[in-house]
């Protein structure tokens, strides 16, 4: 089996918002049940978060973006630019160490102590712009991870694959004119009209022009289109692009009983994109690969999606 890290630290309960918002604690906890119970503790190399430097976060961030965000907590507000942001004093260092378990993780990786990883982080990240917090999202924990293995390791060409039911717009747009990130996202479009973006015609701009790649999927489909478009539209185009990484943006919102979306991904459907996903880490990059939890909100079937994913990770 693989040897698959697992990022979890009950310090990300601390990032607290409304009691009706879906992005809430109860996530994390559902998670690591659906994992406990498989069994599958003892078989990981667990990880506990650590702060993330504040240098890491600039490398995708504006400064004055960041200190907005450090400021609106240090005075006490509940929603940071939007409604959707809800927040609370503990946000900002929570959001520094989901940055920097992730990092870590990536160390370990780049280290030969792991093969792969899972994190488990709050808040999530990838509708995050460079100077605007969207979606539940402060900073981009899959850009700054980006940039992270291209500066410390050398990594000339990364590969993200975001899975989330919703687009993840602040990663296209931080690297739609790069050609060594090449970002692929598979989403439901139009989806209760967030973020809006995503569409087939966005393929990036200027030197990064083909480098970015939308399958939107319409309400209503489920694995069979997933199916086809992802054998359509990522395969060819990593097997073009050769990633030396790949991360993932995460997101269980896809699935049926979500009630996030419109599309009906089922869980086996689920798998079966890991698994195809795994499939190219080994082909590609040595069988590199971090996941990165996105969204994923129905309690109940976030324990079976996460034990699936973890299990699909270690190759049992």
């Amino acid at each position: 089996m693989r040897k698959t890290g697992f990022l979890h630290d009950d310090r990300y309960l601390l990032h607290r918002t409304a009691s009706y918002h879906p992005e809430c604690s109860d996530r994390l906890k559902a998670i690591y049940k659906g994992i406990e119970d498989g069994g599958l503790i003892p078989k990981l190399t667990l990880m506990k978060a650590k702060r993330a430097d504040q240098r890491w976060i600039e490398a995708v961030h504006r400064v004055k973006y960041i200190m907005r965000f450090e400021e609106a907590c240090l005075y006490g507000l509940t929603e940071f630019e939007s409604a959707d942001n809800q927040m609370c004093g503990e946000s900002f260092e929570v959001a520094l160490l989901a940055v920097g378990g992730i990092l870590d993780a990536i160390r370990m990786m780049m280290e030969g102590q792991i093969d792969n990883a899972f994190c488990t982080v709050r808040p999530p990240g990838h509708h995050a712009e460079v100077e605007k917090a969207m979606g539940f999202c402060y900073f981009n924990n899959v850009a700054i991870a980006a940039r992270y293995l291209q500066s410390e390791y050398g990594i000339k060409r990364v590969g993200i694959v975001d899975f989330d039911v919703h687009h993840g717009n602040g990663t296209q747009h931080i690297f739609e004119a790069d050609p060594s990130v090449f970002y692929y996202s598979i989403h439901e479009h139009p989806s209760f009209a967030f973020p809006g973006t995503g569409r087939e015609f966005e393929k990036g701009i200027g030197e990064g022009e083909g480098f970015t790649l939308n399958s939107p999927v319409l309400p209503g489909q489920s694995d069979k289109e997933y199916k086809k478009l992802m054998e359509r539209d990522l395969f060819p185009a990593f097997d073009t692009f050769r990633p030396e990484i790949i991360l993932t943006s995460t997101g269980f919102d896809a699935h049926e009983d979500d009630d996030m979306s419109g599309v009906n991904l089922t869980t086996a459907g689920y798998s079966w994109i890991m698994e195809r996903i795994i499939e190219m880490a080994d082909k590609y990059s040595d069988g590199r690969l971090i996941s990165v939890l996105e969204g994923g909100y129905c309690l109940p079937r976030l324990p079976e999606l996460a034990k699936n994913h973890v299990e699909i990770l270690m190759g049992k």
